[in-house]
């Protein structure tokens, strides 16, 4: 999709000068001539960026400022000024400003900044488009009839409106991540985005680059300016998911952008301030990795002023019941099904099953469930080996045979053919992972696709 750069200055030459440069880069470019038109500009077009001069001869840039936050709070606005100084820009980043260019400014320069921009205003809107979504998704992990969920629930409402950070220690799947994101939801930031990172995701080397940002040439492949997570978090929350696994050196760093709220992208001189509330979660004991020395004790005591114990769904059980009719009614909707009933006998297994994987097991077991059963009712057969081995049930259950009529090739090749359409359905055709879902090798998928193509 084409972005479109607003540009406002007095000196036409200036005006003409984006109009060819961005242009070519594939923009759309419209200009006002000063602060009268660029206002009424403002009330009648979209925009991804606006770039305005400071001084102009009716009157000034920050005037324009105050008007697109006003009309359009998430588009970034960039100041460009021939008068620099320290008071104009604290000014002007005080209103809202993104940041501010100084005449004559580098063009190469200018074309990564507001680029930059572009990508962090994408960013913005993604995250108010993923707001609706985020609404669905907060009610199903936290249905609850349960005693030890009742205070975790009421937690989440008292820290909410806090700026305190919170830690979040649970195993995984338990629903770390969503917990955040309803404080998150309840929050005075809730209009900022949510930015979730892994901390044991990625290479120690490139964690640093994507927090902190880096600057043109600040290594190898740094070939322009790039904006780190903590400053595209700004008016949000940033959450870090397994902050257990973060490096020790990288725990240093951590700590103080906590204690300083500045940070200082890799290769850059200056500091820059941050707004933004960080969050984190673990399934590791922290206490223990401060002991065992691999977890500073200062920065624990930083991220636990709000600590959250989060407990599993084994201890739980009375939600089980709940949740899978969430998630029945819920993959019933997104495989067009109609809603499939689950046989006491199932529910039965489920309750009896300690789910390691809490949550996010029991979730990943129902889909797969709604998705290959082609029956009306969820039976002790459509269960996994593994769940019914653990719990004790029989791997084959007694089969009713019909006196007359039954060919049992034809019957296996029926139940084949449903198989591999539901599980080319779930994978949105990607044979591969049909194949891991079903438990069998590619090559034996093929086969039996080709045999049901014919």
């Amino acid at each position: 999709m084409t972005k479109t750069l607003f540009v406002v200055d007095d000196e036409q030459s200036m005006c003409r000068f984006f109009e060819l440069t961005f242009t070519h880069l594939g923009y759309r470019v419209i200009t006002a001539s000063g602060v009268s038109e660029a206002v009424s500009i403002i009330d009648k077009e979209k925009y991804d960026v606006l770039l305005t001069d400071m001084k102009m001869e009716d009157g000034q840039g920050l005037e324009v400022l105050e008007a697109s936050k006003k009309k359009n709070p998430d588009t970034p606005v960039l100041i460009m000024t021939a008068y620099a100084s320290t008071d104009t820009a604290i000014e002007a980043m005080k209103l809202g400003a993104s940041d501010y260019l100084t005449k004559p400014f580098n063009v190469e320069e200018v074309k990564l900044v507001i680029e930059n921009q572009v990508r962090t205003s994408a960013l913005v809107k993604e995250n108010i488009q993923l707001k609706k979504q985020l609404k669905q998704v907060q009610s199903f992990e936290f249905i609850s009839n349960s005693e030890v969920m009742r205070p975790v629930l009421a937690m989440i409402d008292r820290v909410a409106q806090l700026e305190a950070t919170v830690l979040v220690q649970g195993e995984s799947g338990t629903g770390k991540e969503l917990i955040m994101r309803m404080i998150h939801e309840k929050s005075n930031r809730s209009q900022g985005p949510f930015i979730a990172i892994n901390c044991g995701a990625l290479p120690e080397n490139l964690l640093e680059s994507e927090l902190f940002g880096y600057e043109k040439g600040a290594f190898t492949g740094a070939d322009q300016q790039k904006m780190g997570l903590f400053e595209a978090a700004k008016g949000g929350t940033l959450f870090l998911d397994e902050i257990g696994e973060l490096p020790l050196h990288m725990q240093v760093k951590l700590l103080r952008v906590l204690q300083e709220g500045k940070i200082r992208r890799v290769g850059g001189q200056r500091e820059i301030d941050i707004d933004m509330r960080i969050v984190a979660a673990t399934n590791r004991n922290l206490e223990e990795e401060v002991t065992e020395g691999r977890f500073r004790e200062d920065l624990f005591y930083r991220i636990n002023v709000v600590p959250i114990e989060l407990p599993p769904l084994r201890q739980r059980s009375e939600d089980i019941p709940l949740l899978v009719h969430h998630f029945v009614h819920r993959f019933c909707s997104k495989y067009s099904e109609p809603i499939k009933e689950i046989h006491p006998e199932v529910m039965s297994a489920l309750l009896k099953y300690q789910w390691p994987g809490n949550v996010r097991e029991l979730e990943n077991t129902v889909e797969r469930l709604i998705a290959l059963t082609v029956d009306t009712v969820v039976c002790m057969e459509h269960l996994s080996p593994k769940i019914r081995q653990v719990i004790g049930a029989p791997i084959v259950h007694d089969i009713s045979i019909p006196e007359v009529g039954f060919n049992l090739e034809d019957h296996l090749e029926g139940m084949r053919e449903a198989y591999l359409k539901k599980s080319l359905k779930i994978c949105d055709g990607v044979q591969t992972k049909a194949a891991e879902l079903l438990g069998i090798s590619f090559r034996s998928f093929r086969y039996y696709l080709s045999k049901v193509k014919k």
